[in-house]
């Protein structure tokens, strides 16, 4: 199905973002950060007709009863549209387009996705079968890089995925996939990401993969993960490694988790955190850590409380190997290596 006057944008090689911010407003994003774009979509109820049709393209309705919507396109396209008088600027489109073929690790660090020598790190991950949770903010690239981890699990192993809206795409040759449903005009037939996760675990998983947890899955996920379904992996937004505990506290209070209990089933059922950010064009690898425990840091009563500890960092240039930090060597306990070619611990005694 075409998207009319932007289809060609959305053709363009490189193209990850279009969006739309009302008649005469529209946005690309090639790789380098958005830059507005001279064209014309029409007056508003032009706009509005061609959010309309693409909705409807995907099985969904927008009208004025159900003005916002969340779907994707036949080719994999990602839509969110909003219309007035929800959105004051008129209607808005935001369209995410499917990376067209699989990144592999090696094509990440040929790019300068990753601190020299990190790709090493990252592999052993992988074979160790750690459990990963891959941060970062909206756009760092953490479904690509999630993507390459999973291209180099061993092929003997079924994979199964749990996504809201399938964008991953694995060099793997045996993937399941299981995507969310939303519910129609009067809410009914919604299937959540909960549970599939569930029904996930029915199916023989060598390995869990939730593409992005943003919920009360994250409860059932990390069960999982503490019952024999090691190896697992997710992505989660997170301005730091730092602060992804509190973004798990915070969603599995939803499931009515409370803090030490996402606190013990994070630190048993989670080992390593991957943490992206872009930088201009560039969407980096800036930091590896280590889920652990850390005594009266939950703030009450000395119960332990979930940190991530920084294990390595990137410095400030690609090229920069990055150095050793804290979490270090629990990191090379995990991963069975000596040595990776980074800068010394920046520890002091």
């Amino acid at each position: 199905m075409s998207a009319g006057p932007l289809q060609e944008l959305l053709d363009l090689p490189g193209t990850t973002d279009v969006l739309v911010n009302g008649p005469g407003a529209v946005w690309a994003d090639r790789g380098d950060g958005l830059v507005r774009v001279d064209l014309d979509l029409g007056p508003e109820p032009q706009v509005r007709a061609l959010a309309v049709r693409l909705a409807a393209g995907a099985g969904r309705r927008l009208d004025d009863a159900s003005p916002c919507v969340d779907a994707v396109l036949a080719d994999g396209t990602r839509l969110h549209a909003v219309l007035p008088p929800v959105s004051g600027s008129g209607t808005l489109l935001s369209l995410r387009v499917p990376r067209r073929a699989p990144l592999s690790l090696a094509d990440l660090d040929a790019a300068g996705s990753l601190p020299p020598g990190w790709a090493d790190v990252l592999r052993a991950v992988v074979r160790h079968r750690c459990s990963t949770l891959v941060s970062g903010g909206t756009g760092s690239g953490k479904t690509t890089l999630l993507g390459a981890l999973l291209g180099l699990v061993d092929p003997r192993e079924r994979m199964v995925l749990v996504e809201d809206s399938g964008e991953l795409s694995p060099a793997h040759p045996h993937v399941v996939r299981l995507q969310a449903r939303h519910g129609n005009v009067e809410g009914a037939g919604a299937v959540g990401q909960r549970e599939l996760v569930r029904q996930a675990l029915r199916m023989r998983p060598d390995r869990l993969v939730v593409g992005e947890v943003r919920g009360a899955e994250v409860a059932d996920l990390l069960m999982a993960l503490n019952s024999g379904h090691e190896g697992g992996s997710c992505t989660v937004h997170a301005n730091s490694a730092s602060s992804v505990p509190a973004r798990l506290t915070a969603l599995a209070a939803l499931a009515g988790m409370g803090p030490e209990v996402l606190a013990a089933q994070a630190a048993a059922g989670l080992q390593v955190v991957v943490h992206l950010r872009r930088d201009g064009g560039l969407r980096r690898v800036v930091e590896v850590g280590v889920v652990s425990l850390a005594a009266g840091a939950a703030g009450r009563g000395g119960q332990a409380g979930l940190v991530v500890l920084p294990a390595l960092r990137a410095g400030a240039a690609p090229d920069h190997p990055g150095t050793r930090e804290e979490g270090w060597g629990r990191l090379a306990e995990l991963l069975r290596v000596a040595a990776v070619p980074v800068q010394g611990s920046r520890r002091r005694s």
